[in-house]
C-alpha cells in the first residue's frame, strides 16, 4: 500500500492528464504553491438608467472620482448615496463599444471611436466635454512620455495622433507645436495602444514601438512584429512595462522589445474552444493588483461568461465563471468605515472590513453588471480542482485521501479508469472527517481526484492519496 502526494501544480488543459498537470482549476486564483480563492462579485453602486460598458477611476491629490460610461452617457459615482449621476456632455454620446480612458495630470481623457476625445478635470469639472476642437474622434488613447496619444478614427483606422508636448488641448501641427500624426502602412487596423516611456501600437497583423526622438520628426516607429498582431482590441491590458493581449493563436505579452507567448500548449486551445468567437468583441481585460493576475472576461459557448486569469509572477493560469459583463481596473473613492451606514446591512457591504476598499484611492479589481458597478471583494466562489492521472501498477484501489489545504479542508471525489480512452466519471463527493481523512473505494489503473475546498481556506496545495495495488484477472 502506497501513499502518493498529488501536488496541484499548473493548470494545463491543453495537455493530457497523464502528464500530471491539473486538468481543472475553476473559481480559483493561481499562486506560487497551489491555488487561492477567487472572490465573488459584490454590488458596489446603485443602478444607472442604462447598462454600463466599463468603469474608470481618476485621482489627483486626495481627490478620487469614479466614472462608468454607457452607450450614450457617462455617470459619476456618488459615495454619499451610492448613486450614479449623469455628468455627460450636452447631447450625450453614440457609442456601443467599450470606452478607453487615460489620465494626464489632473485631466481624465476618454475615447469611444465616435465622439471627439472627452475630458474631465478632477476637482473642477461638473460635466464631461470635448477635450479640444481639433482633438481626434479616436477609439484608443494613452500617454507616452509627455504626450497624449490617440489612434483609430473611423476614417483613418491605421493613424496615430499625438498632442503637443505637455498640452493635451493642442492637436494642431505646425512650427510652434510638436503635435502631429503618423500612418502605419502595414499591419491592418490599429487595435489598441499602451503607453509609458515609449508607446506600443498593436495592429491586426503587426506591433510597433513608438519612441520619442525630438524635432523634427518627434517620434520614431519601429516594427517589433510584422506577422503577429492583436486579434481582439478589448483583450489589451497593461501592467507596468508589460502589455498583455490575445493574438489569433493565443495569449502573448510584450515588454516593448520582445513578444512572448504565455498560453501556448497551456490554455490557448481550451480558450478558443470555450469562447464564443461570434461575440468576442464583448471581451474585456483588467489587472487585479491584489492577486497579481491579469484577467480576461468573455462570453462563453455555454451562453454565460467566463474569466481566464494569468498570474504574471508564477506564469500560471486558472479560470472562473461569472455574471459580470465587463471587468476593469478601478480605485476606491475614499469611503471610510464610518460611512458604512449607507449600506442597509452588514451583509450588503461589498467587501470585508480589512479590504483595501476602505483605504481610499487604492487600485481595485472591479467591473460592471447591467447598470451597476461591482467589486471583486465578496466571499470566495465555489472552487473546484481536478488533478491529473495517477497510477500505481496495472490496477489499484484508491482507498483514502488527505487534502492538504491551508486553513480548511475539502470534499473529495475520485474518477478511476482502466484505459485512457474511457470516460472520466467521478463518484460522489465525500467530506473530510475531523481528522481530515476521506474514505474512498475506487478501482482502476488511472485515478483523478476532484477537490472542492471548504471552510476558511486560503491555499489548496495537494492531496495525499492512498493506493493499494491489486492483481488483475
Amino acid at each position: 500500500m502506497a501513499t502518493k502526494r498529488l501536488v496541484l501544480g499548473e493548470w494545463l488543459p491543453d495537455q493530457p492528464g497523464l502528464t500530471g498537470a491539473v486538468t481543472k482549476a475553476k473559481n480559483v486564483v493561481p499562486v506560487m504553491n497551489g491555488y487561492g480563492a477567487f472572490p465573488s462579485a459584490e454590488v458596489f453602486s446603485n443602478n444607472a438608467a442604462e447598462n454600463l460598458l466599463t468603469v474608470v477611476a481618476g485621482k489627483f491629490g486626495d481627490t478620487v472620482q469614479l466614472f462608468a460610461p454607457s452607450a450614450t452617457k457617462i455617470f459619476k459615482f456618488d459615495q454619499n448615496d451610492l448613486g450614479l449621476d449623469d455628468v455627460s456632455k450636452v447631447g450625450g454620446y453614440a457609442s456601443a463599444i467599450a470606452w478607453k480612458f487615460v489620465q494626464f495630470g489632473k485631466v481624465i481623457i476618454g475615447a469611444n471611436g465616435n465622439n471627439t476625445l472627452q475630458a474631465w478635470t478632477i476637482g473642477t469639472s461638473t460635466t464631461w466635454d470635448d477635450l479640444a476642437v481639433a482633438a481626434p474622434s479616436a477609439r484608443f488613447v494613452t500617454v507616452v512620455r509627455d504626450f497624449v496619444v490617440a489612434a483609430n478614427e473611423s476614417s483613418e483606422p491605421n493613424r496615430v495622433y499625438w498632442s503637443d508636448i505637455n498640452d493635451e488641448t493642442n492637436w494642431t501641427s505646425g512650427p510652434t507645436s510638436q503635435s502631429d500624426f503618423q500612418d502605419i502602412a502595414d499591419g491592418g487596423n490599429i487595435q489598441g495602444l499602451t503607453g509609458g516611456e515609449s508607446g506600443l501600437i498593436l495592429l491586426e497583423k503587426a506591433i510597433y514601438r513608438m519612441s520619442y526622438i525630438g524635432s523634427p520628426l518627434f517620434f520614431q516607429f519601429d516594427a517589433i512584429s510584422r506577422t503577429l498582431g492583436c486579434y481582439e482590441a478589448n483583450s489589451i491590458v497593461q501592467k507596468g512595462s508589460l502589455t498583455f493581449f490575445l493574438s489569433d493563436d493565443g495569449f502573448y505579452v510584450c515588454d516593448g522589445q520582445n513578444v512572448t507567448p504565455i498560453g501556448a500548449e497551456k490554455v490557448n486551445r481550451w480558450f478558443f474552444d470555450d469562447v464564443d468567437e461570434g461575440n468576442i468583441d464583448r471581451m474585456s481585460a483588467a489587472v487585479d493588483p491584489e492577486r497579481n493576475i491579469v484577467a480576461w472576461c468573455y462570453p462563453n459557448t455555454s451562453g454565460g461568461r467566463s474569466i481566464i486569469a494569468y498570474n504574471w509572477q508564477t506564469s500560471r493560469w486558472s479560470y472562473a465563471i461569472t455574471t459580470v459583463n465587463f471587468i476593469s481596473s478601478a480605485a476606491t473613492v475614499g469611503t471610510t468605515l464610518e460611512q458604512l451606514d449607507i449600506y442597509t446591512s452588514l451583509e450588503g457591504v461589498p467587501a470585508s472590513l480589512d479590504s483595501r476598499l476602505w483605504a481610499g484611492g487604492k487600485p481595485l479589481f472591479a467591473g460592471v453588471r447591467g447598470g451597476g458597478i461591482i467589486l471583486f471583494g465578496g466571499p470566495p466562489m465555489e472552487p473546484e480542482l481536478i488533478s491529473g492521472d495517477i497510477e500505481e501498477g496495472m490496477q489499484s484501489i484508491a482507498k483514502t485521501a488527505w487534502p492538504q489545504i491551508d486553513g480548511g479542508s475539502a470534499d473529495i471525489a475520485v474518477a478511476s479508469r482502466f484505459r485512457l480512452d474511457e470516460d472520466v466519471v467521478f463518484g460522489s463527493d465525500v467530506s473530510a472527517t475531523d481528522e481530515n481523512r476521506v474514505s474512498l473505494r475506487s478501482v482502476g489503473r488511472y485515478h483523478r481526484v476532484r477537490v472542492k475546498p471548504t471552510g476558511n481556506w486560503t491555499t489548496v496545495m495537494a492531496i495525499d492519496l492512498e493506493l493499494q495495488p491489486v492483481g488483475g484477472r
